[in-house]
């Protein structure tokens, strides 16, 4: 692996208004001066956390996944987002991962949140994503996969974790910000893996409020960089794959996890 440069994009978002959206954070992403290897946008960056589909849901042909295919050319960095996706008459909230060459790889969101009847409208996915980028194994999920250990959970096999860094794009209500700090620190330390929550700010339309507390940890739990709290801000923070190994060898956690299979 090499060293790893991550940008993390920490803002409000205009309530179920995908031109808005894409021309706020058109904007946004020209601004990030720096080269950096991974851009990461909050869960639902075009409209924002919507179960409105008839409205809001375009297929992967859509606009806005032509703009961040466009965005991740321009900028030669791979691109994680979420939005509402129409696919043979189901919607899906799906996390798209764009390659600079224009490779597309997808998430559909597991766990679907049941007190917005997100459940009840959008289909749920059954498979794991983990992509490469520098050599760097990522497996991302969504918002209220962070809830459940057992979908997060890294394994170590012939040497070899199944993952290196887990990232969750979320819009997590402020009036959860303890359990999001918590459970991101430890999904770090249970999985011996950096931890990256990007969240919005913002106030949304079912009149929830986000402070975002975007964060990054290393393997160990500890915070490496928090965004301030209710503050529109970029943050590029670089992930150092020697920093890993010497954790992963010196404290060898992986070879006493317990086998076990999910269900799906």
């Amino acid at each position: 692996m090499q060293d790893l440069t991550v940008t993390l994009i920490q803002t409000n978002l205009f309530w179920e208004e995908p031109v808005k959206n894409i021309k706020h954070f058109g904007r946004l992403i020209s601004t990030i001066g720096t080269s950096t290897d991974l851009i990461l946008l909050p869960e639902m960056f075009n409209t924002g956390f919507s179960i409105n589909p008839k409205s809001c849901a375009e297929t992967m042909d859509g606009p806005s996944l032509a703009f961040l295919k466009e965005k991740s050319k321009n900028k030669n960095s791979v691109i994680m987002a979420t939005l509402l996706i129409k696919e043979n008459d189901e919607f899906f909230n799906r996390l798209v991962c764009i390659y600079p060459g224009g490779k597309i790889y997808t998430y559909d969101k597991r766990h679907l949140f049941r007190l917005s009847e997100e459940y009840m409208i959008f289909k749920g996915g059954d498979d794991f994503l983990v992509v490469e980028v520098k050599g760097w194994k990522i497996k991302p999920l969504i918002c209220y996969d962070l809830r459940f250990p057992v979908w997060s959970k890294n394994t170590f096999s012939e040497g070899k974790y199944a993952y290196d860094i887990l990232i969750f794009l979320a819009n997590w209500p402020n009036n959860r910000e303890s359990v999001w700090k918590t459970l991101l620190q430890a999904r770090a330390m249970e999985n011996q893996a950096y931890v990256i929550g990007v969240n919005r700010v913002g106030e949304d339309g079912h009149g929830l409020f986000h402070s975002g507390d975007s964060m990054v940890l290393d393997a160990k739990g500890n915070c490496l960089m928090e965004t301030k709290p209710a503050k529109e801000e970029i943050k590029t923070v670089t992930l150092f794959a020697q920093d890993l190994d010497l954790f992963r060898e010196s404290f060898t956690l992986g070879l006493d996890w317990d086998n076990f299979t999910i269900h799906k």
